[in-house]
């Protein structure tokens, strides 16, 4: 008559009734005010409503264990032990409450009204693992619905590998739980749980992204190569991993192809330059880790460079390299196996490293590092000459004597000259100019006698005048 909700009171009659242990009239009346949810998937439990009918009937059962000391229960206990065997309500002895009345009352209720979420939490609370993955695979529901339902309760539980034995025992392949285990991984990424995560890859025989994941532990938070030495396990399951890839990859080829579907593909050839990559950043490791130990080692980058970042950071290996071992010629080789390996730009990389020098003061270095890049065999014409114009850009106070030094080691007349001038040695860039050939030297000379004009440096500029 006051056209109030009636739901509310029908809920009311149909809790009355359920704990009356009358159960046929309180579906009746539930059938009256609860509803289905309109997404199935939707990441909740459902309604407030079926939940409270939920919960009533989960705290009517509890399991009840047969033990000696049997007569010292308390009278509560007695009665409820009575009242639940009264109703035939047997528990199966892995916690399973199959042939349980209220327990099939539950799952009508969560059947009509429910979520998928809340039929496979429920299933996950009283330990039946199978039949929650079985209703995920039937419902085809989203991975999400597999995270929250499923996969976060097993590894919070300590049951990663109840799991990873049931979802086998299913589908021994593991085709159909694809899409979830990709999901679980980057779900694992996000949250930072990587021991979990390289666990889990390696059930899934996801070799590529295992070995990706070992990465991660081998460069992570490491703020010396001394730390990196003591990693190098980590180097060596990077190997394992793509070896036993690379192995698969074979067999299969053989056979008709196989559907690794969910697994990281990587073509044979990119498999072995990351295994070269692994091999060379060992070399590196170990070199390294023994400059630290020496005390040779003298720079201190703020974050620590390996083979495994950009085309920057192995660069930046590549002169560690070399500025760190007892002389240049040290690491010179490891150092320019980087550079060829990853084809990188050689001439910034050892313009970089006399810079380094000259900040150090290691003007010898200097004309060592040169003589190694000649004797590299690979190196362009002007490489050498090259090396040292970028250090005179930065570096206008070198000493004489050893500028004098670097200039002489140069190749060119022509980038001997450009040096002097860009020091400001004109007399000298005036005796180099001369003994060009006439043409050539007459514009030198003419050049070297405008710098002096406008440098106010009249001794030179009488003699170019004079010679011109």
């Amino acid at each position: 008559k006051s056209g109030l909700d009636p739901g509310g009171a029908w809920h009311a009659w149909g809790m009355a009734c359920l704990k009356a242990g009358n159960l046929s009239s309180a579906r009746e009346k539930f059938n009256r005010c609860l509803k289905p949810p309109m997404d199935l998937n939707q990441l909740n439990h459902g309604s407030r409503l079926v939940q409270d009918v939920i919960q009533y009937l989960e705290a009517t059962v509890k399991p009840i264990l047969i033990a000696d000391d049997d007569y010292f229960a308390t009278l509560r206990e007695l009665e409820a032990t009575l009242r639940t065997r009264s109703l035939s309500l047997e528990m199966m002895c892995e916690g399973k409450i199959q042939h349980n009345s209220y327990y099939q009352e539950c799952l009508f209720y969560l059947h009509s009204y429910g979520t998928n979420l809340a039929i496979i939490s429920f299933y996950m609370r009283h330990d039946c693992m199978r039949e929650a993955l079985l209703h995920l695979l039937n419902k085809e529901s989203p991975s999400e619905v597999f995270i929250e339902g499923i996969f976060i309760p097993s590894y919070e539980s300590g049951k990663l590998h109840m799991l990873e034995n049931l979802l086998e025992t299913i589908d021994p392949g593991l085709e159909s739980w694809g899409v979830y285990l990709i999901a679980a991984c980057k779900h694992l990424q996000r949250k930072n749980y990587y021991h979990i995560l390289y666990e889990l890859q390696q059930f899934m025989k996801d070799h590529v992204r295992a070995a990706m994941t070992c990465i991660r532990f081998f460069t992570h938070g490491a703020k010396s190569y001394t730390e990196l030495g003591g990693k190098q396990t980590w180097l060596l399951k990077i190997k394992d991993h793509l070896k036993v890839y690379l192995q698969e990859v074979s067999r299969s080829s053989g056979r008709k192809k196989m559907a690794f579907t969910f697994r990281k593909k990587m073509s044979a050839t990119d498999v072995s330059r990351h295994i070269n990559t692994v091999d060379l950043q060992m070399e590196v490791t170990k070199f390294l880790h023994q400059c630290e130990s020496s005390g040779t080692s003298q720079m201190t980058g703020s974050s620590l460079p390996t083979l495994f970042g950009n085309n920057n950071m192995k660069m930046d290996v590549a002169c560690k390299v070399i500025l760190e071992g007892k002389n240049i010629e040290e690491g010179f080789g490891i150092a320019f196996r980087v550079l060829q390996d990853f084809q990188l730009e050689a001439t910034e990389v050892y313009s970089k490293v006399a810079k380094q020098l000259v900040k150090q003061q290691k003007y010898s270095e200097i004309r060592q590092l040169l003589k190694c890049v000649n004797e590299s065999g690979v190196a362009a014409k002007n490489d050498g000459d090259n090396i040292i114009l970028n250090c005179l850009n930065e570096f206008k106070n070198i000493p004489a004597e050893d500028l004098d030094n670097l200039i002489q080691d140069m190749d060119s007349d022509e980038n001997k000259i450009q040096a002097y001038v860009m020091c400001n040695k004109l007399r000298s860039a005036y005796l180099v100019s001369v003994r060009q050939e006439k043409a050539r030297a007459v514009q030198l000379v003419q050049h070297v006698r405008q710098l002096a004009e406008s440098s106010g440096d009249d001794v030179v500029k009488a003699i170019c005048a004079q010679w011109l």
